[in-house]
């Protein structure tokens, strides 16, 4: 409890110097996304990453009246995926979120893939995680988009580490690593043909630290999963495997109740809690500090799958 109080009484009095630059090369990228672009939207998820850019958006485009309040629209809807196997609590953190702003989400449903017959689950208990990306591009084909901003940072995982800020995907919403454009002087190209589009970063040069820091300074609001609770777990590989209707005990395992906190947010059956008394951002930035792992290599089972797991995924279009 000390060391919270401490971080807490540290926290105001920090050099944030670097945070108004992180801040402000975001708030730019999201202008340039706004003036290029005839139908961007943005990636909200309700996880941290995704919170993040909607307060830059909030403050690129946005009137600030008081304190966390802000007056006006976004030149862009919000986009989510919904798996149908998402947690319930930031589900509901999200729909929440859009209407206390106003703003327009459009929510792309795996389970319309499915029943349109372009997803083919092998087992109804199968992970979704990987087929979002059919139901993802079926939303931009739908709706037309031609840049998705999103919230991957570079020190997730080594295929995002070599995403470009604007990054290209060709007619079949593919990213190919060694065709992407150079990014010098702050100058971006994106042309392109038609039926190709962008996803663009604004925060691929944050890191998860930066993140907690920003989320403390700027009073961000995010799903209760983030901070310390009590929740069954199963250890399985390593791993803290939270107990769910899709995540059920396998035979000789053990249930037990643990104090935990999800470092990142995403489909129940590949997304795993870590053990965490951090109650508060302040507590999560003390914490964040003595971390070797990045969140996604010690929380996330679709990642260790192999080392190539995530460039092959992002290849066919993913996130």
């Amino acid at each position: 409890m000390n060391a919270r109080v401490d971080l807490d009484q540290l926290l105001p009095e920090l050099d944030h110097r670097h945070l108004d630059w992180l801040e402000e090369e975001a708030i730019f990228i999201l202008r340039e996304v706004a003036a290029t672009f005839e139908r961007p939207a943005l990636l909200f998820s309700g996880g941290k990453d995704s919170c993040v850019v909607l307060r830059l958006a909030e403050k690129a485009f946005k009137t600030r009246i008081a304190g966390n309040d802000f007056k006006g629209k976004l030149p862009f809807p919000l986009l989510h995926v919904d798996t149908g196997h998402n947690f319930p609590e930031v589900i509901e953190f999200r729909d929440q979120r859009v209407a206390e702003m106003g703003e327009r989400l459009v929510v792309g449903h795996l389970e319309d893939s499915i029943k349109r017959g372009t997803i083919r689950l092998a087992d109804p208990m199968e992970s979704r995680n990987g087929h979002q990306t059919v139901t993802l591009l079926e939303a931009i084909e739908e709706h037309r988009f031609d840049c998705l901003i999103g919230g991957a940072r570079r020190d997730e995982e080594k295929a995002r580490a070599k995403e470009r800020i604007f990054s290209h995907r060709d007619s079949f919403g593919q990213w190919q690593p060694k065709e992407q454009r150079p990014e010098l002087w702050t100058l971006f190209n994106t042309r392109h043909r038609p039926g190709e589009h962008f996803r663009s970063f604004p925060i691929s040069n944050w890191t998860e630290l930066d993140v907690w820091l920003y989320i403390a300074r700027e009073n961000i609001p995010l799903p209760g999963l983030y901070f310390a609770h009590q929740r069954e777990v199963i250890r399985r590989k390593g791993l803290l495997v939270p107990v769910t209707h899709v995540t059920p005990p396998q035979q000789g395992e053990t249930v037990e109740t643990a104090t935990v906190r999800f470092r990142t947010v995403g489909d129940m059956t590949c997304t795993c809690p870590v053990e965490s008394e951090a109650e508060t951002a302040a507590d999560i930035v003390a914490e964040t500090l003595t971390v070797t792992v990045s969140e996604r290599g010690a929380t996330r089972m679709d990642d260790r799958t192999s080392d190539a797991s995530m460039e092959r995924r992002k290849k066919e279009g993913y996130f």
